[in-house]
């Protein structure tokens, strides 16, 4: 599983996220086509090697003439719209991390989302870097991000609003959730931007994974501190996963007026978009409201597609995510003959243990209609038709490399939620900016 670890010695910013994207070997010219389509007159990325503190490090720079403007999430919006270079799913990404910053600024300025205007986040150097970033996450394709413990930074910050103490108020926003680390240096560490990147993608929050490290991408924030350098650490390499053991992503949110006949909808769409699993279970809400949590176990590959459709049909306004390791059977596809017709199902398996088998429901119930029998005899023959093969050895041998990946939406709706990582809501959207 190829995982992502992000070291935030010293926080973390947009621009040092970006240097340490292509540091790490993400496609530049990408990035530097989808900033181009954004449309903003003469801007331009700056790629730089320094050296902080001994150590080496990409520093981006924003070339870009003097702007004042102020612009508000729909602005933001539009931009995205008309980048004719970015993909569905990098647009998507960048306009959540705007909307999360927005939302945090609504909070804090007592406004809503469509009022607030974006200040630092709505510069020209601070729209690149989002979207920078949206890119370069988004072509780096990582199964799992982990984030370690993020250091918000002490003293005082200006910002248009006057002198405030750090975190700053919108970046203390988007941070709730988030583990803290107290490092020791009087400057604001994690911006808004930084704090969004971590919010809206990473997984889980700690230190290394078990894993096997391909490349080490090292962003350069802008300030230099005497006894530490001044860099983020991006580790892309590969999480092994125990025999029998798989990643997947757990989504959950709590809905309390939405209609039965929406979540059912919601729920078919969700199938059909390849989640492994999707669930509904009655809660009891803030104020005593009964409500309805509905769950989604996918590929964490998929997480995008699934909260996508989540956001879309429910209108719900946050998403929790986590990650889950799991315990599977392998499994294939064999047929058996019934005195009914032919019946296939799954073959289930884990090391060292006996096969098991369980006919598909359509097909069973399909011929229990046309003999007019009870659906639980078609069932039954065709478990001791596959007893049989079984015993005689005519069945073909089970073997991982013939098997299919897990397919949790069949009549059997055993849940393996177990082994949750770090779960955080990933509702919020996140503003920034970069003065590392």
């Amino acid at each position: 599983m190829k995982t992502v670890w992000l070291e935030c010695a010293t926080g973390i910013s947009g621009d040092m996220t970006l240097g340490a994207l292509i540091d790490a070997g993400v496609d530049r010219t990408a990035i530097d086509a989808a900033i181009a389509s954004l449309n903003l007159p003469d801007v331009k990325l700056r790629i730089e090697t320094v050296i902080k503190n001994g150590f080496r490090a990409t520093h981006v720079l924003v070339d870009h003439p003097e702007q004042h403007a102020h612009r508000h999430y729909t602005d933001i919006c539009r931009i995205l719209d008309q980048a004719t270079a970015l993909t569905d799913r990098q647009r998507d990404l960048a306009r959540r991390l705007f909307l999360a910053v927005a939302e945090s600024e609504a909070r804090v300025h007592g406004s809503t989302v469509d009022k607030v205007h974006f200040h630092e986040v709505g510069a020209v150097d601070s729209i690149v870097d989002i979207v920078g970033a949206a890119v370069g996450f988004d072509l780096l394709a990582a199964d799992r991000i982990v984030c370690n413990f993020v250091p918000p930074g002490r003293g005082y910050v200006h910002i248009d609003h006057g002198i405030c103490p750090v975190p700053a108020p919108g970046t203390a926003e988007i941070l709730k959730g988030v583990p803290l680390a107290d490092v020791p240096i009087e400057a604001e560490l994690t911006t808004p931007t930084g704090a969004a990147i971590v919010k809206t993608l990473a997984d889980a929050f700690g230190p290394m994974p078990a894993m096997t490290i391909e490349q080490v991408g090292y962003g350069a924030g802008t300030m230099t501190f005497p006894e530490r350098a001044n860099i983020l650490r991006m580790f892309v390499g590969t999480e092994s996963v125990a025999a029998n053991t798989e990643f997947v992503t757990l989504l959950e949110t709590n809905l309390d007026d939405v209609a039965g006949e929406v979540i059912g909808h919601t729920r078919q769409r969700l199938m059909d978009a390849k989640a492994r699993d999707v669930y509904v279970t009655p809660i009891q809400m803030k104020k005593d409201r009964p409500g309805q949590m509905l769950s989604v176990l996918c590929s964490p590959a998929d997480v995008d597609v699934m909260e996508q459709i989540l956001f879309s049909e429910t209108g719900t306004l946050g998403i929790r995510r986590s990650t889950i390791q799991r315990s599977i059977q392998h499994r294939d596809k064999v047929e058996v003959a019934t005195p009914w017709g032919k019946v296939s199902g799954k073959r289930g398996w884990r090391t060292g243990s006996s096969p098991t088998f369980a006919p598909e429901f359509e097909e069973c119930a399909a011929l229990a209609s046309e003999h007019s029998v009870p659906l639980r005899d078609i069932y039954r023959a065709a478990e001791s038709a596959f007893l049989q093969l079984q015993n005689s050895g005519t069945l073909p041998a089970p073997t991982v490399a013939g098997s299919s990946p897990p397919d949790d939406h069949h009549h059997d709706h055993s849940h393996d939620h177990d082994s949750h990582s770090h779960d955080h809501d990933h509702d919020h959207d996140h503003d920034h900016r970069h003065d590392e």
